[in-house]
């Protein structure tokens, strides 16, 4: 008897590490062939290199905007995703709900935790499904609905896009093997979700960075770490930039991580990167400055600030 193995990961768009769940099932009942991933054409990232668009990409598939965020008087929002490939693909569209670990790491879920409230109910979107040629776009709606019912606060779930593996067309004859032997083939179904979030009223969101620590990686590269404390009724997401200021008061950019993020309910997120190793910055003395403050294209606000003396 024969078996594949089928991976499937989902990448969310402020956790670079993918989560992976692996399963066993028969061959006869799976017959897929591997999905064929690709970066971008020449053309897009050419265009994409010289408009600051708030994108998000994977595999083939490129996604604009990269949240979803109804808050005020926003009643619905587009989508626009695209085939950036050389195959045909087909993704399925759902929304599931996820929890942000400590470490930053994400985790399904079916019910909500403590002071987390999902927003799915209050949510309709179409179409459920698309099928993209090479270079092909389309548009997926998203509406909010039921907003009379809500109350102050965030509502949060993920919009959830999957590759669908192709199929071997009907008719088409498997080639006859050894069936006295085990294989495993491995199928990769890519994925990528990207965060849905409702808000009403006024957000007392506030967050603080502290635990700030130096360190040499074993590879030899720097890196520093530290921990998010969040507390209010909202989410946080933002940028981090991390300066060095030599003892002559010379200052260098080291490090920066876009699109960062702290979903309530936690209260805690521990972070941590590795930094540059820029000419003339010794590490040794001096200072690193850690900011985190709103993305470039919103109105700029500096959540937190600290610095870390280095010796």
């Amino acid at each position: 008897m024969k078996y594949h193995l089928i991976s499937t990961s989902r990448i969310e768009n402020n956790d670079p590490i993918p989560q992976i769940r692996m399963t066993y099932c028969r061959k006869s009942e799976y017959p897929f062939r591997l999905i064929q991933f690709i970066v971008f054409t020449a053309v897009i990232s050419v265009i994409f290199s010289f408009i600051p668009v708030d994108v998000l990409a994977q595999g083939n598939l490129l996604i604009t905007p990269r949240r979803v965020v109804f808050e005020g008087s926003k009643r619905s929002m587009d989508l626009n995703l695209a085939n950036t490939g050389q195959d045909t693909a087909t993704y399925a569209i759902s929304i599931i709900q996820i929890r942000m670990k400590e470490d930053g790491g994400f985790e399904t879920i079916t019910e909500p935790d403590p002071d987390q409230r999902f927003a799915d109910r209050f949510i309709r979107y179409f179409p459920r499904s698309v099928t993209l040629g090479p270079d092909e776009a389309q548009v997926v709606k998203v509406q909010l609905i039921r907003s009379g019912e809500l109350v102050d606060g965030e509502y949060r779930s993920h919009i959830y896009f999957r590759a669908i593996p192709d199929r071997a067309p009907l008719g088409e004859e498997e080639k006859l093997r050894d069936t006295t032997s085990i294989s495993v083939r491995i199928t990769p179904v890519f994925g990528i979700t990207i965060p849905l979030i409702i808000r009403k009223g006024e957000s007392t969101a506030r967050v603080t960075l502290s635990d700030l620590a130096f360190e040499i990686t074993d590879e030899g590269e720097p890196g520093i770490s530290f921990i998010f404390n969040r507390t209010g009724n909202m989410s946080v997401f933002g940028d981090i930039t991390v300066d060095h200021i030599s003892t002559r008061g010379e200052i260098t950019r080291v490090g920066m991580a876009n699109g960062v993020a702290v979903y309530t309910p936690n209260t805690v997120r521990k972070f941590q990167f590795n930094l540059n190793k820029i000419p003339g910055v010794d590490f040794k003395t001096g200072n690193l400055r850690v900011i985190y403050s709103a993305p470039s294209d919103v109105r700029p606000v500096r959540y937190a600030e600290a610095e870390l003396v280095l010796n």
